[in-house]
């Protein structure tokens, strides 16, 4: 052999051994220490209850600090423009916003189609919200304006509150649209105000964990569910259809029939423009895909199909030759500012209040998402507040509600963008569209608009894909991701979404109702214990049953809970002590009973002794008065007997083991002491208290101790401050874990002494 050779295996056996003495350490790993309950765990660790600390004691306090702060936090532009580098992030700033204000335009002029208003408030609602966000806002990434969810929903409230019935002309019945418009304008601008009063002040007021209540799945089936709404409401634009204003339960299936009841009515011009321009915003964006490497800025292909269907319409004149309806007038520049209508709130409070949690939901959304990417954090309240304040002014400058658009979001970081200076940028080219160029629009076909819209709803629509995810993952989810959809599309968006949260909440509640009940058993040579249905190996400790819930007790499940432990012990446990109470209650009637027959038996061999003294004179009644002797003392054995008997029942009565089961010859159950693995307990209610309680008491009556394991130190503190403990539940029945409480009920049995083979063998 070589040297080489015998060097390396000299070494793998060293590596060996080195391993097999690292691995024989673990195994004989071991921990001592004593049992603790809940008692000497607060006297060991020297627990003390944490004092609560006054938060608005530190919002109350005045200082040129505390002044300071509050005015970075609610305007971060003041923290971050100052050391914005401008040699770093300038041109990338500038490259995006351009790039998203080339998306921003064609999408408010469609997105105001959604919203039912005349296509310049979409350029309104795509200026000054998004220069407000650029001041509150926390998020560096996200598109503020305009967006296709949100202009549904407003959508959904202007036609419904001001339908084109109600502005019908007496002499030819068609609708007056200006007074139609400037309705539905006070309406949309009362609406935008209404939801940033409510954004500011659930933001102020550190509500923005409202949001949480709308899960993943919720949020996709909603969106998905309002992407096809929005898909069924630009049919009429498509194929030129005068359609009646509906709203409501319902409203977007009967749209829908009759859109396919009209289709013979279609117009022909309007129908070949959509579908050239839907084919050619289709090429554009997998053009864009294709060549996302090599291209410097994405093709702006909205832009240019406006343009370009904007030029074909004037020149060959659609609407007069073809019947294509066009934008119309476009007013140059900014209108002053209006203050809303008061009196639309209490119309339009449930509609604010569920359009102001769906858009904070999506932006809180993205932002987050961009901002786990790029390494910064986003403030959820502030972006509340940021919203809130976007949407209020803008309402007063006659803007519809907006929040933030995913493609557009994205168009933002790809190209370069860094901060809201992209934001900033792109608002002020709206303006400049706005102030100079938005007239050039009035022969832009709405055909063009609506083809638009419907091919930026691929991402929203690709979500039914969901289904098959969910299905994999989490069929539980999926029920929610249904549920959300088919309410949504069934009860319009705003009862649709009021119907999803609640069924989301009731099923989290469904779901702690049914939680996973087990019996514990001792994985050997560890003080690990897991259910013995899924680990074979583990086993119950002979006299003690360890029964845990997966889920909290409250007042749900406490009913439940304390069913499942009484089925798990494998015991009737309520008609055992019915039984027994009968039997206490059979045996103190008997014992009553002879008692008073006893007491009867006295009173007559008194009464009648008397009456034999006083006949006692012939010889007959000398014969008589033997023979009522001789009854009377066998009277007096009876009734001898009779006391006898009493006198033992009392004195089985009074005896300690004369209730207990085995001498009312009652089957006993297997095990003397019951744990109840409590780690999985939040928070503790007054039912859960009761039930806790009731396991006791009941449990006690049939001879088996109960102890608790594993509860949390708020727990801990609940159950004192519902005066759980007292002279017959204390402290020492709660131990710090399942193993010391199998220990201790192994060494303290409530029916006798133990084997100390069992302890050991723990």
């Amino acid at each position: 052999m070589e040297p080489s050779e015998a060097s390396g295996q000299r070494d793998t056996q060293a590596l060996l051994s080195t391993t097999q003495e690292m691995e024989l350490r673990r195994r004989d790993y071991h921990v001592e220490r004593p049992l603790l309950n809940q008692k000497q765990l607060e006297e060991l660790g020297r627990w003390s209850s944490v004092t609560g600390t006054h938060q608005w004691r530190t919002w109350l306090q005045c200082s040129h600090a505390r002044a300071r702060a509050l005015l970075l936090q609610y305007l971060p532009v003041l923290a971050w423009l100052p050391r914005y580098p401008v040699r770093d992030w300038l041109l990338g700033d500038l490259l995006s916003g351009l790039s998203v204000a080339i998306m921003q335009l064609p999408q408010g002029l469609a997105y105001a189609l959604l919203a039912g208003l005349p296509p310049v408030f979409g350029l309104y609602s795509s200026f000054y919200p998004v220069f407000i966000y650029f001041l509150f806002g926390t998020s560096r990434h996200i598109s503020v304006g305009t967006f296709a969810v949100m202009s549904v929903m407003v959508g959904s409230v202007t036609e419904s509150l001001a339908p084109d019935e109600d502005f019908l002309q007496d002499l030819n019945s068609t609708v007056n649209e200006t007074a139609r418009d400037a309705a539905r304008v006070q309406l949309a601008s009362a609406l935008s105000v209404l939801v940033g009063l409510f954004q500011v002040g659930l933001g102020l007021v550190h509500f923005g964990f409202v949001v949480t209540y709308l899960s993943e799945p919720l949020v996709h089936g909603y969106t998905t569910a309002a992407s096809v709404q929005v898909f069924i409401s630009q049919l009429k634009y498509v194929f030129g259809l005068q359609l009646s204003s509906r709203s409501g339960p319902l409203s977007i299936i009967y749209t829908l029939l009759e859109v396919c009841w009209k289709l013979p009515q279609s117009v022909v011009g309007t129908m070949v423009t959509a579908l050239v321009a839907g084919v050619v915003l289709v090429v554009v964006k997998l053009l864009n895909d294709k060549l996302q490497q090599h291209l410097p800025l994405p093709i702006p292909g909205e832009l240019l199909t406006l343009i370009g269907a904007t030029g074909i319409s004037y020149g060959v004149g659609l609407k007069h030759r073809f019947g294509v309806d066009v934008v119309g007038d476009i007013p140059a520049g900014l209108i002053p500012p209006v203050a809303p209508n008061s009196q639309l709130f209490a119309k339009l409070v449930g509609n604010a209040f569920a359009i102001a949690v769906v858009g904070f939901a999506i932006a809180i959304s993205l932002g987050k998402i961009f901002a786990l990417r790029h390494g910064y954090r986003v403030d959820s309240n502030q972006e509340l507040v940021a919203l809130g304040l976007s949407n209020l002014i803008g309402g007063v400058f006659q803007c519809f509600p907006v929040s933030c658009s995913m493609s557009r979001s994205l168009v933002q970081e790809s190209t370069g963008g860094n901060t809201q200076v992209a934001g900033a940028v792109s608002s002020l080219f709206i303006l400049i569209i706005i102030v100079k160029l938005g007239e050039l629009f009035q022969d832009l076909p709405k055909a063009v608009l609506a083809a638009a819209i419907i091919v930026n709803l691929k991402g929203m629509l690709m979500q039914f894909t969901d289904i098959c995810s969910l299905w994999k993952a989490n069929r539980m989810d999926l029920l929610i991701w249904l549920v959300t959809f088919v309410a949504t599309i069934l009860l319009n968006l705003d009862l649709g979404l009021a119907a999803a949260v609640a069924f989301s909440l009731l099923l989290v509640v469904f779901r702690t109702q049914l939680p996973h009940y087990s019996i514990l058993g001792q994985v050997p040579d560890t003080d690990i214990y897991r259910d013995v249905a899924e680990y074979s190996e583990a086993r119950e400790v002979p006299g003690v049953k360890v029964f845990r819930s997966s889920a909290t007790v409250y007042f749900a499940n406490a009913e439940l809970y304390s069913d499942t432990l009484k089925q798990k012990c494998g015991i009737d446990v309520d008609r055992l002590i019915s039984r027994k109470k009968k039997l206490l209650k059979k045996k103190e009637l008997k014992l009553k009973r002879l008692l008073k027959e006893e007491k009867l038996q006295r009173q007559a061999a008194a009464s009648k002794g008397t009456s034999v003294s006083i006949n006692a004179n012939t010889s007959i009644r000398d014969i008589e008065s033997n023979n009522m002797e001789g009854s009377k003392a066998k009277q007096v054995s009876a009734g001898k007997e009779l006391e006898d008997t009493a006198a033992s029942g009392q004195e089985d009565a009074k005896a300690p083991d004369g209730s207990t089961l085995k001498a009312l010859g009652l089957p006993q159950p297997d095990f003397h002491s019951l744990v109840l693995d409590l780690g999985a307990l939040s928070f503790v209610d007054t039912v859960c208290l009761k039930s806790l309680k009731n396991i006791f008491r009941d449990f006690r009556e049939i001879e088996v101790e109960v102890y608790m394991a594993a509860c949390h130190t708020p727990v801990v503190t609940q159950l004192e401050a519902g005066h759980f403990f007292d002279a017959s539940i204390t402290k020492q029945h709660l131990f710090a874990s399942v193993h010391d409480a199998v220990v201790f009920a192994l060494q303290h049995p409530r029916s006798g002494p133990v084997s100390p083979v069992s302890v050991t063998q723990l």
